[in-house]
This record gives C-alpha cells, sequence and structure tokens, in this order.
C-alpha cells in the first residue's frame, strides 16, 4: 500500500519568524501561518481561519529567517509531523507541526500579487526527507 503525507497551504505569517540552532549546530526556524476559508451559513458569509506552525531546518531555516516578516504571504510544502514529550507538570504534551521542504515567499509583505522566491531544503529528490527529528535536539 503506498501513503502519503503532503501538505501545500498559502497563507501569512502571523509573526516574525523566529530562529535557533540546536545543539549540534543545525538551524530551526519556526513561523506560524495563517490560511482562511470563506464559506455561508444560514445564508451570511463566515470567515474561518486555521493556523499552521511550521518548521524549516538548515539553510531554508536561514533563508526564512532572513527574509520573512509577520504579514508576507507565503506558499509552504512539506509533511506533517506529530512530537511528544513530558511536560515539567509530568503530562504528555503532543505539537503537530508542518515540517517544511520548500517555502515560496509570495509579494510583499501585506501584498496580494503572485510573483515571489522560491526557497528549498536543497534536499535531493530521491533523498529520503523523512527522518526523525530527536526532541532534545529541538531548542523549543
Amino acid at each position: 500500500m503506498v501513503m502519503l503525507n503532503k501538505v501545500m497551504i498559502i497563507g501569512r505569517l502571523g509573526a516574525d519568524p523566529e530562529m535557533r540552532y540546536t545543539a549540534n549546530g543545525s538551524a530551526v526556524t519556526t513561523f506560524n501561518v495563517a490560511t482562511s476559508r470563506t464559506f455561508s451559513r444560514d445564508g451570511e458569509r463566515v470567515e474561518e481561519t486555521e493556523w499552521f506552525s511550521i518548521v524549516t531546518w538548515n539553510r531554508l531555516a536561514e533563508t526564512c529567517a532572513q527574509y520573512l516578516l509577520k504579514g508576507r504571504q507565503v506558499y509552504v510544502e512539506g509533511r506533517m509531523q506529530t512530537r511528544s514529550w513530558d511536560g515539567q507538570d509530568g503530562q504528555k504534551r503532543y505539537r503537530t507541526e508542518l515540517v517544511a521542504n520548500e517555502v515560496k515567499f509570495l509579494g510583499s509583505r501585506g501584498d496580494d500579487s503572485e510573483s515571489g522566491s522560491n526557497f528549498s531544503a536543497g534536499l535531493p529528490e530521491n533523498e529520503d526527507s523523512g527522518a526523525e527529528i530527536n526532541p532534545d535536539d529541538l531548542p523549543f
């Protein structure tokens, strides 16, 4: 059976990205992207916003940290990943994130134009990008 974990979104950053380095020196940048959909409920227009937590690594992380700002429209492609850890209170915690392998900058901050720059993680097409991430290496 073939399986697929691929996500593509277009939305706007809710805040400036945050970049850190893991203990082994890998750059990791995180940011949140809002998407929205509009639909009709009982004859009234309703807009619903969905927030995605994005994680980028290495060169892509450095590029995103350098050029992205709050309000910037982006196309993000990657895979969903849920990680877990035990909180200080002993409770199991979970976080689901979109681990990006491509980010395209669309327009300028607050602009709806479709021109932009394309950046990817730089992995060869046939390389397995599904390597497990050790939660102890994450700086957050």
